[in-house]
């Protein structure tokens, strides 16, 4: 009898394994003995089966959109300080984290002073969308300029803006840092006009609109890119957030009554020092 019930088990656990079922294939034994215990239903047996099945597959799904994203694990909404932002933008963040706006296409760019949190927070709401299951790739636009200038060189432009459509989302870290020739320049404008209005793009960035044409040189298409990007999009404007780093190096500096001076009332030296790590780790 031993042995009958052990090869039923092995041919259960192949058939699962064929039906790619792997998460089956691993507890299924496990739940048939809890089951016998607890006198589970075949129809129990079965749904915790399934739902065990379906909580593996959400976290291999998870993990492998995290592996091709690029995102900085650490930057979640877990260890940015939300309590930094006004009001206003705290609930622009909470409706972008529902992740509906990828439907319709719309852009977010976070416009701020370096130092602010814009990659964090772009950083942080790109985790929320790929725990929704959406695509997300997480670049600096210098990276992905080259890319695009390699691949038109190689005359498959046109096939890496494909593979660029995989991602519901496709985050360019840092745009205003870049100095772009005119060949650089066309590149990252076409990327910007083949998403208008089909997938959706975030941008950081610490110039205004009106200093955009450093990036693309030429009016027209500064207006040109500019009207592709704003046209349906979310401004988060961080220009009157303080930049953490510059208020951690001051703080650094100031002596020690002068620092608890800065403290409010009912907080100690000690709570204070957690308060600097943690917004050491929001930049």
């Amino acid at each position: 009898m031993a042995n009958t019930t052990l090869n039923r088990h092995t041919e259960l656990h192949e058939l699962l394994e064929r039906l790619n079922l792997a998460a089956m294939a691993t507890i299924f034994a496990d739940l048939a003995l809890k089951a016998a215990k607890e006198g589970l239903t075949h129809e129990a047996y079965l749904y915790e089966l399934a739902k065990h099945e379906e909580e593996q597959r959400t976290h291999r799904r998870t993990e492998r959109l995290l592996r091709q994203s690029g995102l900085p694990r650490e930057k979640t909404l877990r260890t940015f300080h939300l309590g930094q932002l006004p009001a206003a933008l705290q609930l622009q963040v909470e409706r972008l984290k529902r992740g509906t706006f990828l439907e319709t296409a719309v852009n977010v760019i976070a416009v701020g002073k370096p130092g602010v949190g814009k990659s964090h927070l772009a950083a942080a709401l790109c985790h929320e969308f790929i725990l929704q299951g959406h695509a997300v790739l997480w670049i600096s636009t210098a990276t992905l300029v080259q890319r695009l200038l390699a691949a038109k060189r190689d005359l498959r432009l046109p096939h890496e803006l494909t593979k660029l459509d995989k991602f519901a989302c496709v985050m360019l870290d840092d745009i205003g840092y870049v100095q772009h020739n005119r060949d650089e320049m066309e590149v990252l404008f076409t990327f910007l006009a083949e998403r208008y209005e089909r997938k959706s793009v975030m941008i950081t960035t610490n110039l205004v609109f009106s200093e955009w044409e450093r990036i693309f040189k030429d009016p027209m298409t500064t207006l040109a890119a500019i009207d592709r990007v704003v046209h349906h999009s979310v401004i988060l404007d961080m220009t009157g957030v303080e930049s953490y780093r510059a208020k951690e190096a001051t703080h650094q500096h100031l002596h020690p009554h002068e620092k608890s001076q800065m403290l409010p009332q009912n907080e100690s030296p000690e709570s204070s020092s957690a308060t600097i790590i943690v917004a050491t780790s929001t930049i």
